[in-house]
């Protein structure tokens, strides 16, 4: 009973798309989330939103392929959205 849990939160997980860096940073900017550049160095970003979001800092090149996983987080556990906010802006 507990390996078909496991298998839930696998299957949960990748419901978010890997993709590259550049297209989790354009889906950062544009609307509703509305962050923008503040400074960048090289591949590290600083992001910021107007409103209540949170500040983000990004180091990653826009070549990089990015996990789901990576996705989910910075865009559930970084930025606060439900889920289903998110996946909607995928």
């Amino acid at each position: 009973m507990s390996e078909g849990s496991a298998d839930e939160g696998k299957r949960k997980a990748q419901r978010f798309p890997s993709m590259k860096g550049s297209e989790l940073v354009a889906v950062l900017l544009r609307k509703p989330l509305s962050y923008r550049i503040v400074r960048q160095e090289g591949s590290h970003r600083l992001l910021r939103s107007h409103g209540r979001r949170p500040q983000l800092r990004l180091s990653w090149h826009d070549q990089d392929d990015l996990g789901g996983v990576v996705v989910k987080k910075l865009l559930v556990d970084k930025v606060g959205l439900t889920e289903q906010e998110a996946l909607s802006l995928l």
